[in-house]
């Protein structure tokens, strides 16, 4: 028993329970169901995520030695070979299902496994490490954005699904260049840009109407990983400070309605992967704005409280559960998100993890 707690620790396995959240986001963004590929996308996206949790701590592993001596590896629980190999296979299982949901999923999966590599092996002690973060997060989005378009794209012509300039660059139009939004683009256009096929305008257009989520998960990612760097020194007050602000903007913008369009919704006559016929009556609409307002505040009350007492008092400790309680707030953030996108039913599922979240971080520590 005491094996399995020691890699449920090097895993941060109270923190799996954010990550399905951004494929469902994604999906919603697309205005078609989740199916099976949305599923693999999902699958991808844990597999990666833990190869960064393990592939972090053998990175760090003499750091932590110093700093935080009690974890798995420097503590001798968990050989560092044994977490790079765990990185390892954890990585190529992600790759497989990732490709298993299709080749522009495939290329997405590529992209944020060679983003969580290079933010572990060498970009996270430098400036460009919130950056990095953002942009991996915001990816995985895009992934499960990716993945949910595929089935149905692949069934059109050519010409099916594509934006007015029927090309993948379109996806880089709604955001500006320098923007976080921007960046994403991108990252993303240089993946799916991999895969021709008949597909890929849909692919593009999937992407271009997920921009704005995976922007609003880069930017918090980005306000978290500024916190984080100081979870262990303490005494900095400039970052909770900035992620207050960044909390209080994103919980404002989730919480109004995204006044999406009739192919938005799910409809009673979609199969899986499609939206219904225009006129289809909906099986569920667009939540309230009481919803949004709920799933809203719920993630700035969970960001924002322990950001207050960091800003307050900059200790190691109050600095660590705001870093603690910034993930956390990650599962309603999503949750708004979808509702925002007019998929209730990913919202509800999304806001059903809070509670199991925030009892498991009780055991293991999501940081």
């Amino acid at each position: 028993m005491s094996e399995l707690r020691d890699w449920a620790e090097l895993l941060r396995v109270s923190a799996l329970f954010t990550v399905p959240g951004d494929a469902l986001a994604g999906a919603a963004a697309t205005g078609r169901r989740p199916g099976a590929a949305t599923a693999l996308a999902a699958g991808a996206s844990l597999c990666l995520y833990e190869a960064g949790m393990a592939l972090n701590d053998w990175a760090d592993r003499d750091e932590d030695a110093a700093e935080r001596p009690h974890r798995p590896v420097p503590s001798g629980r968990i050989a560092p070979g044994q977490a790079l190999a765990a990185a390892a296979v954890l990585t190529g299982a992600g790759l497989g299902l990732g490709f298993a949901a299709g080749r522009p999923t495939g290329w997405c999966a590529t992209a944020l496994a060679g983003t969580v590599w290079a933010y572990d092996l060498r970009l996270k002690h430098t400036a460009a490490g919130p950056a990095a973060m953002a942009s991996a997060r915001g990816l995985d989005l895009l992934m499960g954005a990716v993945a949910t378009a595929g089935p149905r794209t692949a069934r059109q012509s050519p010409s099916a699904g594509r934006s007015p300039a029927g090309s993948s660059a379109d996806a880089t139009v709604a955001a500006p260049a320098g923007s976080g939004a921007g960046v994403l683009a991108r990252l993303s256009s240089a993946a799916v840009g991999a895969w021709a096929g008949p597909s890929a305008g849909g692919t593009a257009g999937a992407v271009r109407r997920a921009l704005l989520p995976a922007a609003v998960l880069g930017a918090h990612t980005y306000a978290l990983t500024t916190v984080s760097r100081a979870e262990t020194r303490g005494g900095a007050r400039g970052g909770p400070l900035a992620a207050l602000g960044v909390t209080a903007v994103l919980g404002a913008l989730v919480g109004t309605d995204g006044q999406p369009g009739p192919a938005a919704r799910w409809r009673r006559s979609g199969r899986a992967g499609e939206p219904g016929p225009p006129g289809a009556p909906g099986v569920l609409g667009t939540p309230g704005g009481l919803g949004r307002a709920v799933l809203a505040g719920g993630y700035a009350v969970t960001a924002g409280r322990p950001l207050v007492h960091a800003v307050l008092n900059p200790s190691p400790q109050l600095t660590q559960r705001a870093v603690g309680g910034g993930i956390r707030a990650l599962i309603p953030l999503q949750a708004a998100l979808a509702a925002r996108s007019g998929s209730p039913v990913s919202a509800a599922l999304l806001a059903g993890l809070v509670p199991v979240a925030r009892r498991l971080a009780r055991k293991v520590s999501p940081t």
